[in-house]
């Protein structure tokens, strides 16, 4: 990390900590038919799927990582594109289509991604971020081989998104908290996150490289500060988490406004079109 990016990023995780799943996939004939769910890691939002009320509109698009969670206090669990709102001058025009457990390919066969088609006008912006469901080879109605179905899915994703007059960007999945021996952060999405970056420099779609910004976020704070962003919870602690629970992968309030502070400066910079939507950080 450069020492003029250090400063930057140390002064967003402070801010933000102290405000508190092989073929060429088709986009064009999914179905809302799908396997029936397994155990999500928050409880599920029902049907109907998010519906954008004001355009243009930024529409998100992929896990949990991202995904809108239950109100607190009965559930702990974030998703940073929850918290981007927090971010944003009209909250009202952020869609958070992204659902716990999902992959490109569970996306695309339980009809969300028709869905989000259903929603998109010109002028809206639409960030896709997959892989960490999409590596779970173990389970074939996630599992998309990297270099192959994953890459097919994201090109599709960007085709039906520009056919629609919106603009697609892609964002690579937040780092999870895993540090060796020597306190450097581990690396655990494989490929993922490097196939996707090839993708955007493919087809020359803007990429937010969270994956990046999150190992250096989770660097910064170290092997026991960084549990603050996770959900290290304590038996007893909450209702529905009777024992408690320790998950690396999973944002409570803290990490999730943290990476969402991350993500909004990065839009701001990136994406002329997308400053105007942010508070100035």
């Amino acid at each position: 990390m450069s020492e003029r990016r250090r400063p930057l990023l140390g002064l967003l995780v402070g801010a933000a900590l102290a405000a508190c799943g092989t073929t060429t996939p088709t986009m064009t004939a999914v179905t809302a038919a799908a396997a029936p769910a397994p155990a999500a890691s928050t409880p599920e939002r029902a049907w109907p799927y998010p519906v954008a009320t004001v355009h243009p509109a930024l529409h998100l698009v992929g896990d949990s990582t991202m995904a809108d969670k239950p109100p607190l206090p009965v559930f702990p669990e974030r998703g940073w594109g929850q918290l981007l709102r927090e971010f944003m001058l009209e909250p009202a025009r952020l869609v958070n289509h992204a659902a716990n457990g999902r992959s490109t390919r569970r996306f695309v066969d339980e009809g969300r991604w028709a869905h989000v088609l259903t929603q998109l006008q010109a002028g809206d912006f639409v960030i896709v971020q997959f892989g960490h469901n999409d590596q779970k080879d173990d389970d074939p109605r996630r599992y998309a081989p990297a270099q192959t179905d994953f890459k097919a899915y994201l090109r599709s994703f960007i085709a039906d998104v520009k056919a629609k007059g919106a603009t697609p960007l892609l964002a690579t999945s937040v780092a999870r908290r895993k540090f060796d021996k020597s306190g450097r952060v581990v690396q655990t999405l494989g490929d993922y996150p490097q196939a996707l970056r090839e993708v955007a420099m493919e087809t020359g779609v803007t990429l937010i490289d969270v994956n990046v910004l999150t190992t250096e976020q989770i660097q910064a704070l170290g092997p026991e500060a960084s549990k603050s962003m996770f959900m290290h919870i304590a038996p007893g602690r909450y209702d529905a988490l009777p024992q408690g629970r320790v998950d690396d992968t999973h944002y409570v309030e803290a990490g999730a406004r943290a990476t969402a502070a991350l993500a909004a400066q990065a839009l701001r910079t990136q994406v002329p079109a997308l400053r105007p939507w942010f508070k100035a950080q």
